[in-house]
């Protein structure tokens, strides 16, 4: 696909997603929603990991209000279950290890999308923002779903009412997201932990997502028997037979993703 509004590079196990619209701190619209879509799945296919984050100084500013007409005529409901949905599904379902690396300023459904990978890092000078009750709407892209997981209710209310700017530092300290690096050097830092994920054992990933997702749900007796089942699929893979032999020989694994 001859993408407009973003940029996919894959290369060593590692396919890298960008919001390129840097002119407008990367706002999403209706083509940037549906290549995201297609990158994700046809880097699902292709890598071992996926990092996503954006051109120039912003990750990513949120919804293109000026997309679709004026805000009297846009149908917000439509984009959101059309548009919006399929790309965070997309996201969400992806089997391969996700990385946002929140390079600069995540706003609105900006915020939202990053906080749909799996794991979120972030440069120190970035900061997140629930903007939408400056407009008169609610967090949407996921936001009322992942907010209240991450950071607890009172946090996620607070952070949706108020909509103040929440720093990447405080964004960590929180549990919104795992990890801040400093702005200088910040993409060593995540290509760093996406070459460490490639290099992993794919297949304990995959199961790895599965457990910890199935957990909000299950009961603690569901959860151990999915446990015992997906740890026994890991069990049957020529990677953990790789990694006891390393563990006894005090040496790196070698990792296949088999």
């Amino acid at each position: 696909m001859d993408y407009q509004a973003i940029k996919l590079d894959i290369a060593d196990g590692i396919a890298v997603l960008t919001l390129n619209r840097p002119d407008v701190m990367n706002a999403l619209n209706g083509q940037m929603r549906a290549e995201i879509t297609h990158a994700v799945k046809a880097a699902e296919g292709a890598a071992q990991v996926l990092v996503m984050t954006g051109a120039g100084r912003s990750f990513c500013s949120g919804q293109d209000l000026g997309d679709g007409g004026n805000a009297a005529t846009l149908d917000l409901e439509r984009v959101l279950r059309d548009e919006y949905v399929p790309m965070l599904r997309a996201l969400f379902d992806c089997t391969i290890p996700t990385i946002a690396a929140v390079n600069g300023p995540a706003a609105g459904a900006g915020a939202n999308l990053a906080l749909a990978a799996d794991v979120v890092m972030a440069a120190d000078s970035a900061y997140f923002i629930q903007a939408f009750t400056r407009i008169g709407l609610i967090p949407d892209a996921g936001g009322t779903y992942w907010l209240p997981r991450q950071i607890g209710a009172q946090r996620a209310m607070g952070a949706a009412l108020f909509a103040d700017k929440i720093s990447a530092i405080q964004a960590a300290d929180w549990g919104m997201i795992y990890e801040t690096a400093p702005a200088e050097g910040f993409e060593f830092h995540w290509r760093k932990r996406a070459k460490q994920l490639a290099e992993g054992p794919t297949v304990a990933y995959q199961h790895l997502k599965t457990a910890l997702r199935s957990s909000f749900q299950n009961s603690l007796e569901e959860q151990l028997t999915l446990e015992a089942k997906l740890q026994g699929k890991c069990g049957k893979t020529r990677d953990f037979q790789e990694g006891v032999v390393a563990f006894l020989n005090k040496r790196p694994a070698s990792f296949e993703g088999r």
